[in-house]
């Protein structure tokens, strides 16, 4: 159902021209002689920041495959969360979220704090979040495969928890796409997605969604409407595009994944691979009873420190030193200073996130073109 989802799941059809590919509506305004034409979730099709069709068609798209009654675009994976945060928050109440996360979802969580919203930062495990939820909490927000060690959460432990007492439970699952998990039937109550990444993927285009209920995705799109942080419609109209690959894609990062991890795991210049494809990483188990894949991301210590590290990501010649993930070619980032340089130097020596660590997005390119970019590269240390 995926993959005829992902295509056909816009829904679009023109009678009068036999058009089934939603075009791209430029148009800022939209005519009202009367009572205005009204989305899909009932709201008036008046003006492009609330509305717009080649929007509300990707969104459509976004909802059949994350199954979900409702979706939002918006213009960056950050709007999306911000708009959730504003959304959620109330003075006094407290945010849990993880201490290994993408950077600035944390730099901003704790930026509420002049709100008086407290932030509670647990170390990136089901337990140790469920510890941290009193009746203050607010909300509970987490990567399901965080950034950038690739620990993985029990979403089933941490919904059990944030049901049982009424508390908002976010869960971003940019990391794996809705194609290997659907966070909304593990209890999540919203699923963020960077359409940035695989949802995209060709590193063209930036965007993000929030998927949930209709209740839930009309509160926010209040805020997206006040925020003007509405995706553009060429940068939808490039996600339709790309989406409709999405599940050929994502296999194909997952065999190329694999691979490499296994080729890093037997070099004798890495020290220690991290990916749940593997039957002896730490998350295999908890990955493979969740997950339907282990996506495309594969992180990995160099022997040696920063200066190793710097070596091998300044002599890549296919492989782009860039940062972000999920796109046709293969891009290498380093942590400590990129996603992860915002979050404080203990919680990063707490997490596993060292001046040796790398994080390989591995693209679709030939996968012996790839290990032969690594070797050239490793060979510099």
């Amino acid at each position: 159902m995926d993959n005829t989802n992902s295509i056909h799941g816009h829904e679009y059809f023109d009678e009068a021209t036999g058009a089934f590919i939603p075009p791209i509506y430029l148009s800022s305004m939209f005519e009202q002689r009367g009572p205005a034409r009204k989305s899909s979730r009932g709201v008036d099709l008046k003006y492009s920041r609330e509305e717009n069709p080649t929007v509300m068609a990707l969104e459509k798209v976004i909802s059949r495959l994350e199954g979900s009654e409702d979706s939002l675009c918006f213009n960056s994976g950050m709007a999306s969360i911000s708009s959730i945060y504003l959304n959620a928050i109330k003075s006094g109440k407290n945010i849990v979220i993880t201490s290994e996360a993408y950077g600035t979802s944390i730099k901003l969580a704790e930026e509420l704090s002049k709100f008086g919203v407290k932030v509670k930062k647990a170390f990136p495990s089901a337990d140790d979040i469920v510890s941290m939820i009193d009746s203050d909490t607010g909300m509970v927000f987490i990567e399901v495969m965080t950034n950038p060690t690739l620990k993985v959460i029990d979403v089933d432990h941490v919904s059990e928890r944030t049901k049982r007492l009424g508390i908002k439970f976010i869960v971003d699952n940019t990391f794996l796409s809705p194609y290997y998990f659907k966070p909304l039937k593990h209890g999540a109550d919203l699923s963020i997605e960077s359409l940035t990444k695989y949802l995209s993927g060709h590193n063209d285009v930036i965007g993000g969604s929030v998927s949930g209920s209709k209740e839930k995705i009309l509160d926010i799109w209040e805020w997206r409407r006040m925020l003007g942080t509405i995706i553009n419609p060429i940068s939808a109209y490039l996600v339709i595009r790309g989406i409709k690959t999405l599940g050929v894609r994502m296999e194909r990062h997952q065999i190329n994944a694999l691979k490499i991890a296994e080729y890093l795991s037997s070099h004798s210049k890495i020290k220690d691979v991290m990916y749940p494809g593997l039957e002896n990483d730490n998350y295999h188990e908890i990955a493979k009873r969740m997950f339907r894949g282990f996506g495309g991301v594969v992180s990995f210590r160099v022997k040696g420190g920063r200066k190793e590290a710097l070596n091998v990501l300044s002599s890549l010649k296919l492989i782009k030193p860039s940062p972000s993930l999920g796109g046709t070619e293969s891009i290498m980032t380093y942590p400590v200073l990129s996603a992860s340089s915002t979050i404080n130097e203990d919680d990063r020596k707490k997490l596993g996130i060292t001046d040796s660590l790398l994080r390989l997005s591995v693209g679709l390119e030939d996968t012996e073109d790839i290990i032969l970019d690594l070797e050239q590269a490793l060979s510099k240390i």
